[in-house]
């Protein structure tokens, strides 16, 4: 796998500047000095070598040394040796250096003999310096290598600006840190950066380097560089660059390695290493974590267990009671795990691990007995001290040593307190861990106070809120399997209906009318019932979504009587927006009217899932009649309700999120639309198309980081078969960005693709393809346009051919859709039809001005970026129609909205046809052609556009075949290009070409 530090620098840009500076100090003539600390592995190794690579470049001469670690014995100046190697192997680089013999014994790494003067004369040079003047030359044995290392130094500065790194300083011996600091206070008027790098974490209380750095950083010129970890979002580009470099990984695991990392590059790599191999942590880390515990006491080493064990975070009185320690060596034991940064103290007072690695390495040494032990010891401390911990920590270590019973319980009552704080996701996990442990606890209902079937039912409703509906579904069909055919008919009805209803959120609507049926023939219609109301409810709604409307009608005309008759609020209300949505084209203000009634209800039922139906349909319902800002009304309105209520990622709530999203988009507020797509960077899988719709801006402003989130959405695809809003959004972005960058074919096969998949799933509604086609016609155009321009015949036909396809697909799904629901579409399929018209006459090389104001017009109910895409078409088929006057009136309204907007591909195309037409549009300069080519240049571009070959250009201007492919070369070279089909473009995008 690459190494992390064989690529460009991710990250530590402001870091490297702060060096940089230091570097540019030293090059104006004064001595600097910087202390760059951090963790092993947060990245100071790679940071320097990019400090070193670009001082090179700069013409800096570089000397790199390095401390090794050798225990209490080291070596004498064995970083000064490593530095000075280049001068050693080039004495012509210090010649006054390599005459002296004191430099000569130090490079070939020999003991240095100097006259040893009487103890009184002797001067200690760890003693601090009172300013940063040379010592006074007071012999003490060293002082003759110190002036002599100072004096080569100097002569090697002499030549220009000079860096010195040494390189993990918190490993050197004594004299080496002693030299350091008598260079640091003996050079201050040289052009020599020094910089030196150490661990923060191995520094202890009584390191030696400790009282070193503290002097040094009083030093003028001199200052400490805290080198903290990386944030995830550069981890994440890191990891995904490796990964991609090393071989495909998942999304989640690459997230995972970011999370286990905490911003250490090397942890980074270690782990993304050992996820490409299967592992859990690797080895090579594990050694490196745990050398640091085993060189702690016993008495450390056993606080360092307990702590593992009970979590990253552990009370002081917990590690008292379970540690088996006295008080005196509790004390003693944590000071030296602290002291050697194994623990530190967070501001609560509880210890916590420096990394979470080295918990994970710790715990992976145990032996499982003695795990267990210490599980079963703080589970029992935990039962007995009221308050000392939470229900999800009991019920965690009362599983891991084995108490089932216990951890039943305590994953009841951690579900319990998970809802009353509004955290379904952690609530959903806890009831599962209970749902796990049902059979092997004897009295399980007894504990539970409630039956097993309940507990299902429970889980599968927290399911469905926090946005899993395929584990509802698991759940209620196992529900179903528990109570058998014998049981209470009620009960199988309730479970049969809310099956339905989560399954019609996995999109299998056949599924979930079969399910509403079977609950229908549990429960008769008299006397009405809270149970038959809401199968009749919820079978009327999957009636209609396979269209048996009649059976629907009767199914909802009950459901409403009962619910009115019983005052069931909730159903309700959930029965009144079924049928609002069951009969397109009803009078707007019954509509409203009957929308505002059944959240009232909704609200007064306390259902929170059918007063977030509500809320969403009242968003719906304008955004489809172009009412964007009515829409963002409701959309805000919902989404706060939804986060007040902790259900943020439950059905409706992530559709109305997911309209919000593109509402904004619709409106021009891009910003806004991309901050609330990527409100969470991680979202429940089926609701990963309201972070895919961010890629509406990205693609849109022509940001690099499209193709990234292309490549993650489309890898969630194939997991999540059903999921056809994520394919539609994926589809549409990936559509665009290959028509931006000029793939035709690309975008046809995916265009086709998505529709193919778009009509088997939603037969008689899959008007969706209408963007599809509009957008993946515009390569298309662009392709059949430059073959008749190339008088490539074959060309011309497959692009037609192409475009014709797309335009088939798009007007069957409309003949499909009005012979199922009538004239009813709403005004953006309306628009994206016209579109699809326009583009589809442009394929064929119509120029159609009037398709295309149809176009902007159809676009025109608040689709900014649409209607100014629609305009920039328009434009150019004006000046292909002779129009100038209005084409650049377009052409200018386009440009305003593609600056506004950042939309910069856009921006680029219709700057391209203003300088191509001449167009006269403010804040946009024509280029002039006698700027950039000769005028025999010029003649010979504008044949080139026509398609002509060099003999033939020859044969018209009256000149030589090769005198003609000189010219062509001087054009390719003068535009970039690699080819005459390419310079053309390249022409035609700068206007030079009329």
């Amino acid at each position: 796998m690459p190494r992390w530090d064989d690529a460009p620098l991710v990250g530590r840009a402001a870091e490297l500047a702060h060096l940089l500076g230091h570097l540019d100090r030293a090059a104006s003539g004064r001595t600097s000095g910087v202390l760059l600390a951090g963790d092993a592995g947060v990245g100071k190794t790679r940071l320097l070598d990019e400090l070193t690579a670009r001082a090179a470049q700069r013409g800096v001469r570089v000397l790199v040394g390095h401390c090794v670690d050798l225990g209490d014995v080291g070596l004498p100046y064995l970083p000064f040796v490593d530095l000075f190697r280049p001068v050693a192997a080039d004495p012509e680089l210090a010649p006054a250096a390599a005459a002296n013999p004191v430099l000569a014994a130090l490079f070939a790494g020999r003991p240095v003999s100097f006259p040893v003067q009487p103890a009184a004369e002797a001067r200690d040079l760890s003693s601090p310096l009172p300013h940063r003047a040379a010592p006074q030359p007071v012999e003490d044995g060293r002082l003759q290598l110190f002036e002599s290392v100072a004096g080569l130094i100097c002569e090697l500065a002499s030549h220009g600006p000079l860096l010195i790194v040494l390189e993990d300083v918190h490993w050197a011996d004594r004299s080496s840190r002693d030299l350091l600091r008598y260079l640091l206070a003996r050079l201050s008027d040289e052009p020599v950066a020094v910089v030196a790098s150490y661990r923060a974490d191995d520094l202890h209380r009584r390191h030696p380097l400790r009282p070193l750095l503290a002097e040094l950083v009083r030093l003028p010129g001199v200052e400490r560089l805290e080198l903290s970890p990386l944030p995830d979002a550069e981890v994440g580009a890191l990891v995904r660059r490796l990964a991609a470099a090393a071989g495909s990984l998942s999304e989640s695991a690459i997230e995972d390695v970011v999370a286990r990392a905490e911003g250490n590059a090397f942890y980074a790599e270690e782990l993304l290493a050992a996820g490409l191999h299967g592992e859990a942590l690797p080895m090579a880390l594990t050694d490196v974590l745990l050398a640091r515990v085993e060189q702690r006491s016993p008495a450390a080493q056993q606080v360092l267990r307990v702590a593992a064990v009970a979590g990253r975070r552990v009370r002081h009185e917990l590690v008292a009671a379970v540690g088996g320690l006295s008080d005196g060596d509790l004390e003693t034991a944590l000071a030296e795990a602290v002291h050697h940064h194994l623990l530190v103290v967070s501001d609560d007072g509880r210890y916590r691990f420096r990394h979470a690695l080295l918990r994970e390495a710790v715990l992976a040494d145990l032996l499982p007995g003695e795990r267990v032990r210490l599980h079963a010891a703080i589970a029992a401390y935990l039962a007995r001290v009221p308050g000392a911990g939470t229900a999800a920590e009991r019920a965690h270590h009362a599983r891991e040593s084995n108490d089932l019973p216990g951890a039943f319980s305590a994953s009841l009552e951690a579900a319990a307190a998970a809802g009353g704080v509004g955290a379904p996701a952690e609530q959903l996990q806890h009831l599962e861990a209970a749902l796990a442990l049902w059979s092997a606890v004897p009295d399980a209902e007894e504990r539970a106070g409630r039956g097993q079937v309940a507990l299902l039912l429970e889980t599968a409703a927290t399911a469905r809120t926090v946005g899993a509906p395929y584990r509802a579904v698991a759940l209620l069909r196992s529900a179903l399997e528990v109570l058998g055919p014998d049981a209470d008919p009620e009960t199988r009805a309730r479970v049969h209906y809310t099956l339905a209803q989560a399954m019609v959120r996995v999109e299998d609507d056949a599924g979930a009318y079969r399910e509403s049926a079977a609950a229908m023939a549990l429960v008769p219609a008299q006397p009405p019932s809270k149970v038959r109301t809401w199968a009749a409810a919820t079978h009327a709604r999957m009636s209609y979504s396979v269209g048996r409307n009649d059976e629907a009608d009767a199914a909802a005309e009950e459901a409403l009587a009962a619910a009115d008759a019983l005052g069931f609020d909730g159903a309700w209300a959930d029965i009144a927006v079924t049928q609002v949505r069951a009969r397109p084209g009803a009078d707007p203000a019954e509509v409203r009217a009957r929308l505002d009634e059944a959240l009232i209800r909704a609200r007064r039922s306390g259902n929170v899932e059918v007063e977030m139906r509500v809320l969403y349909n009242l968003a719906t319902v304008p955004f489809e009649a172009g009412r964007i800002g009515e829409a963002l009304g409701w959309t805000r309105r919902g989404t706060r309700r939804a986060r007040d209520l902790g259900v943020e990622w439950s059905y409706y709530p992530a559709e109305l999120r997911h309209l919000h999203v593109t509402a904004l988009y619709m409106a021009g507020d891009w910003d806004g639309s991309l901050a609330e797509a990527d409100v969470l960077a991680r979202v429940p899988e089926m609701s990963a198309h309201v972070r895919a719709d961010g890629l509406l801006v990205l693609v849109g402003r022509g940001d690099p980081s499209a193709r990234e989130r292309i490549d993650w959405a489309r890898s969630l695809i194939p997991r999540l078969s059903a999921h056809i809003l994520l394919d539609l959004v994926t589809a549409g972005s990936e559509i665009d960005l290959a028509a931006w960058e000029g793939e035709p074919q690309k975008a046809v096969d995916v265009a086709l693709a998505a529709y193919r998949r778009l009509r088997q799933e939603w037969d008689d509604d899959h008007l969706g393809v209408l963007r599809l086609a509009g957008t993946a016609l515009a390569p298309v155009g662009d392709a059949a346009a430059a073959a008749r321009r190339d008088r490539d015949a074959e060309s011309t036909e497959r692009w037609v051919r192409a475009g014709e396809q797309l335009v088939e697909a798009a007007r069957s799904a409309v003949e499909i859709y009005r012979g199922t629901y009538g004239d009813t579409m709403g005004v953006e399929a309306i628009a994206w039809l016209a579109r699809v018209e326009a583009e589809g006459a442009r394929v064929r090389g119509e120029a159609a001005p009037e398709l295309w104001r149809a176009a902007v017009e159809a676009f025109g109910f608040g689709h900014v970026y649409e209607e100014a895409r629609s305009r920039w078409r328009l434009a150019e088929a004006l000046l292909a129609t002779g129009d100038r006057v209005e084409a650049a009136e377009e052409a200018g309204l386009a440009h305003e909205v593609a600056v506004r907007l950042g939309a910069a591909p856009l921006r680029t195309a219709v700057e391209g046809l203003i300088r191509r037409g001449r167009l006269d549009v403010g804040g946009v300069r024509a280029a002039e052609i006698s700027a950039v080519m000769t005028p025999r240049e010029a003649e010979v571009l504008r044949l080139l556009a026509q398609g002509r070959t060099n003999r033939q250009i020859g044969a018209e201007l009256y000149i030589s075949e090769k005198t003609a492919s000189v010219h062509v070369s001087n054009i390719l070279a003068k535009l970039g290009a690699n080819g005459r089909t390419e310079a053309v473009a390249i022409a035609a995008q700068r206007g030079l070409l009329t």
